[in-house]
């Protein structure tokens, strides 16, 4: 994989770099890449709920007071993914969150909407560091090794690697992430 970086063109690339800026900026202000110590810094409360079944979280805006519900049963890795996708509802919807109460988003069901794709690439930004995923493509690793270098799930680092080619880096994604991955994981 090559890892160059030219100058990424004013059209698709726009939202791809306002999601990147935003999410870079947010873990520059906050000094972590850490989802629950970002959510706790920006003001959102976390509560854990044990009667999800299949639901992993759900983001909502209601009476200026911003909240992730988030299954009890998630383990760490996946809780920082499941609550950097809300964040990413925070900072990218929490209109849209305010107007219709609590608000279900669907993880990796990218196809069906762009809200749940712009909420995965602010995930993918906030938890995975360029500079980091480019040292592992120098160094020849395929995205499953860089994947499991970064403790990433491989959906997640395939959404980077492709918002890293909307940039301009000189990248190439092997497969689409799947959208249904979380949707077949079992608490």
């Amino acid at each position: 994989m090559q890892t160059t970086k030219v100058i990424p063109d004013r059209g698709e690339a726009m939202d791809s770099y306002e999601i990147y800026r935003q999410a870079n900026e947010l873990v520059h202000r906050c000094g972590s890449r850490d989802a629950h110590k970002i959510a706790d810094m920006l003001g959102i409360k976390i509560i854990y709920r044990s009667d999800f079944k299949n639901l992993l979280g759900m983001y909502t805006y209601l009476w200026k007071h911003r909240m992730i519900f988030l299954n009890d049963r998630l383990d760490y890795y996946l809780e920082q993914m499941v609550i950097a996708h809300e964040i990413g509802h925070d900072q990218r919807h929490r209109e849209l969150a305010a107007k219709s109460g609590l608000q279900e988003f669907s993880l990796f069901r990218m196809n069906n909407s762009s809200i749940e794709y712009e909420a995965n690439a602010f995930a993918a930004h906030l938890l995975l560091d360029s500079d980091e995923v480019c040292t592992y493509a120098r160094q020849n690793y395929d995205v499953v090794q860089t994947s499991a270098a970064m403790n990433s799930d491989i959906n997640l680092m395939l959404i980077k690697l492709r918002e890293m080619m909307k940039l301009g880096y000189d990248l190439s994604v092997p497969f689409e992430p799947d959208s249904k991955f979380f949707g077949r994981i079992k608490k």
